[in-house]
């Protein structure tokens, strides 16, 4: 059988925060309990189908969202039917996204009876200040209460989200949030770049507005210092923005960034089955009424060549460099040449310099070198 991953998308949260552009937003309990009521209808929808006999299940994802603002027993429920529904992997990777301040001890032991066996935290900062400006919910002394009760309930895989260089923030006060967070020993740690985003209030407040941000040095040196601080303290550097204990690199992301096919359930989520790519419908009264199915595209020979490098250069294994050398033979020269991209041991990966402007680099596998 096929390994496939699920991703679940829970799309509510409790408050919208200023700088999120993600398909959330706050809901009544009354239009929660319908989206999980259609949600499990969709799921069993696929039993008894070719493809639940064809692949077996190696990831579980609650993504969204908040996931954890549902109930104890919906959420489980959910991941009963998936079971039902599935065949899972004994060791099957589960994960939760919880947003500090929607957990506590019951909710987190019925995750750990449930079979869930991985935590992702959305922390974003230790600084209540940036907290705050952020919209966060949470305060950091909320999230040491989460995340110890998470350890007390028996999770021995944990993430935590941060997010580097918010308006105001300094490198030292970054290098605070990294080092209050690497005190705790999580097995992962997530740090993204703030991204100004069209549609949100920081893109009201910030675009534009370039000296109310860190400069581009500044964020570079926060970049050097999160790779410099979590290496001292054991942290592998494997995805421009992951880091994790060896061994606790997330499956998950890892099937993503690696193209192994997944399936997604709920409001907008995606599947990509056999270079198949389908996106659920993104109108919640839509979805609500029984419409799943948005768009199906089969991608070209060249769409797939373009994710293989877009996607697996992210690693830092990078990707095998036989594959589609003579597609792209010269645009590998050419980013050597630049010190962008090196190759060692078969395999093209991106130099500390490509990582730089990683961007960029990605974005001449999208250009005339993938023709053809």
């Amino acid at each position: 059988m096929k390994p496939l991953e699920l991703y679940i998308h829970i799309p509510f949260c409790v408050r919208k925060c200023a700088y999120c552009d993600f398909l959330s937003a706050p809901a009544e309990r009354n239009v929660q309990e319908a989206y999980v009521k259609r949600l499990l209808e969709e799921i069993r929808g696929s039993a008894g189908g070719e493809l639940s006999a064809e692949y077996q299940v190696t990831t579980v994802f609650f993504g969204g969202g908040t996931p954890s603002i549902l109930r104890t027993d919906e959420l489980c429920g959910i991941l009963k039917t998936l079971r039902e529904v599935w065949e899972f992997y004994e060791d099957a990777e589960i994960t939760v996204e919880a947003n500090p301040g929607t957990v506590d001890a019951e909710k987190l032991a019925g995750y750990r009876e449930a079979g869930v066996n991985r935590l992702s935290f959305g922390l974003q900062s230790a600084d209540d200040r940036e907290l705050e400006m952020l919209g966060r919910i949470h305060t950091w002394e909320q999230f040491l209460e989460n995340y110890e009760a998470a350890r007390k309930a028996g999770f021995t895989n944990i993430n935590v989200d941060l997010m580097s260089a918010l308006p105001g923030q300094t490198a030292a006060g970054w290098r605070r949030t990294l080092e209050r967070v690497c005190a705790l020993s999580p097995e992962h740690l997530s740090a993204y770049s703030l991204m100004i985003e069209e549609g949100t209030p920081f893109y009201e407040r910030y675009n534009g507005r370039p000296e109310l941000l860190p400069s581009e040095e500044e964020e570079r040196r926060m970049y050097y210092d999160t790779k410099r601080l979590l290496a001292a303290r054991g942290y592998e550097h494997y995805e421009i923005s992951n880091y994790a204990k060896p061994g606790y690199a997330c499956r998950h992301n890892l099937g993503y960034w690696r193209r192994t096919d997944y399936k997604g359930y709920g409001l907008g989520a995606a599947s990509l089955l056999d270079n198949v790519r389908y996106t659920n419908e993104t109108g919640l009264s839509e979805y609500l009424s029984g419409c799943a199915a948005g768009s199906e595209e089969r991608l070209s020979a060249r769409g797939v060549r373009e994710e293989y490098f877009f996607l697996g250069l992210r690693m830092t294994e990078g990707v095998r460099a036989e594959r589609y050398r003579e597609f792209y033979e010269p645009l590998f020269r050419k980013l050597k040449e630049q010190r962008l991209l090196e190759e060692s041991g078969g395999r093209i990966r991106l130099t500390d310099r490509g990582i730089d402007v990683s961007n960029y680099v990605l974005a001449q596998f999208l250009d005339e070198y993938g023709a053809g």
